[in-house]
């Protein structure tokens, strides 16, 4: 299979091309599409082989539900029903926006996108390339991140090629996305609202909202023993190639920590990359003898930090990096989004110094 790149702006996007990739995606094909979060791995959601051509295509385990995308608020009561009062609200704070809502399905939505589940993910994208291409498409995209499974979630079309080229029919290249993390996935099947992935919409803005929202314990948690109510939070994800080591503690001693074991590895022949900070990437640069030292961004700004992440993990990737080192950072609001991703493309392999 062919895989074409089409380039998309989005302050002129060729109408053409994205009815092209509808037509793509009413016939059963796959296309890659921009978000505001990361490029999502669209197909038709109402259809069951299109989902099968999903998990296929990234090589997902099928128990993994897929996020159904819409563009019009009203067609959320054609695939959940009932529709609380607490969506409604979330939507009106939220949407079109990166938050993920789950609730329990229609007839209309197929197991086979829901990972078997009686419930269903939707989520209404605020990205205007994102929202003509469903429409074109009917509606109703299921879309996971463009990656292979296991991978940095991608925030470049470039990375969408890399991990899906002859594998999908068409990617929409509609340049660098602006949040760099997934959505936040909120359950509102339950006694009380529920955070089962924490994104750029925190537990601070949501309980605004909603007064009480609960945060799943598995999601920060490697030692919980409880079962993820989401079937995906089982699955290791957003890994780098080589081997990811998250430091804990006070930013000299992290600082002088990562340059030791930076210097140790380079004497076993790795190849080494640190994941620093503004304030930090200075030290590295003078201090360890890491082949590449990449700054995240300012711990003052936890927006610039997200939206780094994953591509700084493509990045070293590409420059053949065995062997990393990343600082942490704060869980409370967006940090808390970072740091779920951080920890799972580290295996949750965790140092305190």
């Amino acid at each position: 299979m062919e895989t074409k790149l089409v380039t998309i702006r989005e302050d002129r996007p060729d109408r053409e091309a994205i009815r092209r990739a509808g037509e793509i995606l009413r016939g059963g094909g796959l296309v890659a599409f921009p978000t505001e979060t990361v490029y999502g791995l669209g197909g038709d959601a109402l259809n069951p082989e299109s989902s099968r051509k999903i998990y296929a295509a990234k090589g997902r385990p099928s128990d993994n539900p897929l996020i159904v995308h819409i563009c019009r608020w009203e067609d959320i009561y054609r695939i959940a029903d009932p529709v609380p009062e607490a969506a409604r609200k979330l939507a009106r704070a939220f949407w079109p926006g990166p938050l993920t809502m789950i609730l329990h399905k229609t007839d209309l939505v197929p197991k086979e996108t829901t990972g078997g589940l009686d419930t269903v993910a939707v989520r209404f994208p605020s990205d205007p390339v994102a929202r003509a291409f469903i429409e074109a498409a009917g509606g109703f995209v299921a879309a996971p991140s463009a990656n292979r499974s296991g991978r940095p979630s991608p925030t470049l079309a470039r990375y969408v090629l890399e991990d899906m080229d002859g594998r999908i029919e068409m990617i929409l290249d509609g340049g660098e996305v602006g949040i760099g993390l997934e959505s936040t996935i909120v359950d509102l099947t339950g006694e009380e609202p529920m955070i089962l992935r924490p994104g750029f919409v925190t537990r601070e803005m949501l309980t605004e909202v909603l007064s009480r929202v609960e945060v799943d314990r598995t999601i920060l948690d490697p030692d919980c023993h409880l079962r993820p109510k989401a079937p995906g939070m089982r699955y290791r994800h957003y890994a780098p190639k080589g081997e990811l080591v998250v430091v804990e503690g006070e930013r000299d001693a992290v600082v002088f920590a990562i340059c030791e074991k930076c210097n140790a590895a380079k004497e076993k022949g790795e190849r080494v990359g640190v994941i620093a900070t503004d304030e930090t990437a200075e030290a590295y640069r003078k201090g360890c003898r890491a082949d590449s030292v990449k700054s995240v961004g300012s711990r003052k700004d936890p927006l610039s930090v997200g939206h780094s992440l994953y591509r700084i993990l493509r990045e070293f990737d590409d420059e053949g990096m065995t062997a990393m080192f990343s600082e942490s950072f704060s869980e409370s609001g967006f940090g808390q989004a970072i740091m779920n991703r951080l920890l799972k493309a580290a295996g949750h392999h965790v140092e305190n110094v």
